[in-house]
């Protein structure tokens, strides 16, 4: 294998430039030649192709968001899609492909594995909610950006007795909203794993001031049974709490910002084993962190499940909020 190239697809994430330069430099150093591919399976049928050298990747390491960049696309999808993004590879005469990105990505390197080309996952998303790795890139930061908001909303709540509604990332995982609601000492958490009723709330948040506390913090992730407004409508309508209800939708500041030392290096460690393996001749897998080590999954396991929060975090939310 003489010539690879590489993708990113999908949301964005801190850390996906590291792992860029890592697949760029580890081929290199191997003397093969890199391509990226720009906007994701829509550079890849249009044949949005771009030789990387190591002077490209210099300076990359610490930038959030994509060199690349990324985009969605629904052509793709389908067989036609499929075919016409192939033939590009072949024109370009790349031999081999790197795809980072989160479920959608990686079902598309699946489906070029099914038509016999080369490809290897990367996991690359703030939402942790991809099947076969214990952290995907950029959880990590999104994790600490959340948390330095909470921390600075909760000296603003104390000041004047309030009850913030805060919402985090991830319409079907609440990774987010559980480890930073821990973590920032919120005494709610709703997440699309875990329902709670608008009652429920507003019972909850009202107990945190009738016990004396300063202020109340609830995390909400986008994905939650109820949007973060019709929790606090509900709350002026129906209850009369003690605190003051005020709403802080974190948005897509979750998705930038410069990558932390782990994701720097879990990306690091991701792109040198993905091309390693693809060397190798490995195909339609996925490299991931399993405890301390990086690991191969089939990436027919990694689409076909979803990874899940485990109870024992839901169950420590709930007594370290009292």
């Amino acid at each position: 294998m003489k010539r690879i190239a590489v993708m990113t697809s999908g949301g964005d994430a801190p850390g996906m430039n590291a792992a860029i330069r890592a697949v760029v430099r580890t081929a290199i150093s191997k003397d093969v030649d890199v391509y990226g591919i720009r906007r994701a399976y829509t550079g890849l049928i249009a044949g949005d192709f771009e030789r990387l050298t190591n002077r490209e990747v210099s300076g990359i390491l610490q930038r959030g968001g994509t060199i690349l960049q990324t985009a969605r696309n629904d052509q793709f999808k389908t067989i036609e899609g499929q075919k016409r993004g192939l033939r590009r590879l072949n024109e370009m005469g790349i031999e081999g492909l790197v795809v980072i990105g989160g479920d959608g990505s990686l079902t598309g390197a699946l489906a070029l594995h099914n038509l016999k080309f080369p490809v290897i996952g990367i996991p690359g998303s703030i939402d942790n909610d991809i099947w076969g790795t214990n952290m995907s890139i950029g959880v990590d930061t999104a994790l600490n950006t959340i948390l330095d908001a909470i921390d600075k909303l909760r000296d603003t709540a104390s000041s004047h007795e309030r009850a913030f509604l805060i919402e985090a990332m991830g319409r079907n995982c609440g990774y987010l909203a559980v480890m930073s609601g821990i973590l920032g000492g919120a005494e709610i958490i709703l997440t699309p794993e875990r329902p709670m009723e608008l009652e429920e709330i507003a019972i909850a948040l009202d107990d945190a001031y009738t016990r004396g506390k300063s202020h109340a913090i609830a995390v909400i992730a986008e994905g939650a049974k109820y949007k973060i407004n019709e929790v606090a409508e509900y709350i002026e309508k129906h209850h009369q709490i003690g605190f003051e209800v005020r709403m802080t939708i974190l948005g897509h500041v979750q998705r930038g910002g410069s990558p932390t030392a782990f994701d720097r290096l879990l990306a690091t460690r991701l792109g040198v084993n993905a091309v390693e393996h693809l060397l190798s001749g490995a195909t339609g897998v996925m490299v991931g962190l399993d405890g301390r080590e990086i690991s191969t999954v089939p990436l027919e396991e990694v689409v076909s499940k979803q990874r899940r929060i485990t109870d024992s975090y839901f169950e420590m939310a709930d007594f370290l909020s009292r």
